[in-house]
């Protein structure tokens, strides 16, 4: 089934008829990583998935490009052809910069995940990732904007309202009408549907802000992903040198330039009280000439997003609507890495749809759906409320510097902090370090 006919919209937007049929099993808002995984995992079991993105693609997105290999497995278990042929840049570790220090960290050896990481431009993966969803069978409907929820009688979303240039929906800036039992919400750090629905944001919870920018770099071909924690006004260890706040990196592409970035958490005094585009040139105004990073070797403008961590929008399912990436919340507040929990978390959610519309509508249902957040809780839930006490242990300078400084010179315990900050561990086959990242997880109460 195409776009929805004249003849078969909702006579009053924003309510449902009753009698009328739906236009899909599953609308999914926003064609980003979550969206995209959500829709394959739907299509691949067969059900009917609209697919609506208010760009088209490519399009680019704000964000480090750079993927731990908890992002690789994600995208091969799409199966993405995620080889060195294919084009992509394959780092095996991170390079950790701070206290006067650099530590070149592997990536661990597990068997639940790849040993590499990996580089793409954002652009290149979204339109991947949608094409991947398209081959399974899911309806993409590109320059589609939604506008709000569409609500049945009992106040149960059912569709949502959208304005559409596409092709198929044959109109121009004309509100027309999708219809579906359930709807995901992958519409990004705005969360517009879920704010319309009255999904507020927990400000108790992690929030960061990221910028980026790319540079002509000769430092284009790099094994490591480079974090940067800490960042200086001036050369480090200079007496006039000011610490500034946040933390940097530098992810070569391997075509010639690098993307340069800094992100800064919402425990930091300087949160929001900050030009986040002038702190990066600030900060990489010091940074060796050679490297290239300043204005005349730059492309394009400095660009922005925010990183909402922790699961601080939810509730991640109600009255038919999924939250699901970014939307809901899921970037890991450890290290503000999102696409591969955004590719998780759809996942997730398309499992529990799956299950529920192989049930009658009513109360089997509505456990099905309800184990899609019980599944992001038992997985995440823990391991995010530790991450949400280290963000406001670090936004405290002194406490980043005296972990840099006593941290750094010792190669194990930050073999240890890697898997934990990153995620990646064995909980049932691993080594003492992965016991003991599970044993902390376990004891502690999960967000939800």
């Amino acid at each position: 089934m195409t776009a929805v006919a004249d003849a078969d919209r909702a006579t009053s937007p924003g309510l449902v008829p009753e009698d009328k049929k739906y236009d899909a099993d599953v609308i999914v808002i926003g064609a980003g990583p979550s969206g995209s995984a959500a829709a394959y995992w739907l299509a691949t079991a067969g059900l009917d998935v609209l697919l609506l993105e208010k760009t088209t693609f490519p399009r680019e997105k704000v964000c480090g490009d750079g993927l731990t290999p908890r992002g690789t497995r994600a995208l091969v278990d799409m199966g993405i052809d995620v080889s060195q042929e294919a084009g992509w840049l394959h780092n095996k570790g991170l390079r950790v910069i701070g206290g006067g220090l650099r530590l070149e960290l592997d990536w661990p050896e597990l068997a639940s995940f790849p040993s590499y990481g990996l580089v793409r431009p954002r652009a290149d993966l979204d339109h991947l990732l949608v094409q991947q969803a398209v081959k399974a069978g899911a309806r993409l409907h590109e320059q589609t904007s939604v506008t709000g929820p569409v609500m049945n009688s009992q106040g149960r979303v059912e569709g949502v309202t959208a304005v559409s240039r596409h092709a198929e929906a044959r109109t121009d800036k004309t509100e027309i009408t999708y219809r579906a039992p359930l709807v995901l919400a992958c519409d990004g750090v705005s969360g517009r549907f879920g704010l319309a629905l009255g999904h507020q944001r927990n400000d108790k919870r992690p929030m960061g802000v990221a910028v980026r920018r790319y540079y002509n770099s000769p430092r284009t071909n790099d094994d490591y992903l480079e974090s940067w924690l800490e960042l200086w006004d001036g050369p480090p260890g200079a007496d006039d040198a000011k610490l500034l706040p946040g933390y940097g990196w530098i992810f070569g592409m391997g075509d010639g330039t690098s993307n340069v970035g800094l992100g800064v958490l919402n425990s930091s005094a300087g949160f929001q009280k900050t030009n986040y585009r002038e702190l990066l040139t600030r900060w990489l105004d010091h940074t060796p000439e050679e490297w290239g990073f300043r204005e005349e070797n730059a492309i394009g403008t400095t660009q922005g997003a925010g990183l909402p961590m922790g699961f601080n929008r939810t509730p991640h399912y109600q009255n038919g609507v999924l939250l699901v990436g970014d939307s809901g919340g899921s970037v890991n507040p450890f290290n503000g890495e999102g696409i591969p929990y955004a590719m998780e978390s759809g996942k997730f959610a398309a499992e529990a749809v799956i299950q529920a519309l192989a049930r009658p509508a009513g109360p089997s249902r509505e456990r099905a759906l309800h184990g899609y957040p019980a599944a992001m809780a038992a997985e995440w839930g823990a391991y995010y409320r530790l991450g949400g006490v280290f963000v406001k242990l670090i936004g405290n300078p002194a406490v980043m510097r005296a972990c840099t400084r006593h941290g750094l010179p010792h190669p194990r315990l930050m073999k240890f902090v890697l898997k934990l900050l990153a995620n990646l561990s064995d909980p049932r086959d691993g080594d003492a370090s992965d016991r003991i990242i599970t044993a902390l997880t376990r004891i502690t109460p999960a967000l939800k």
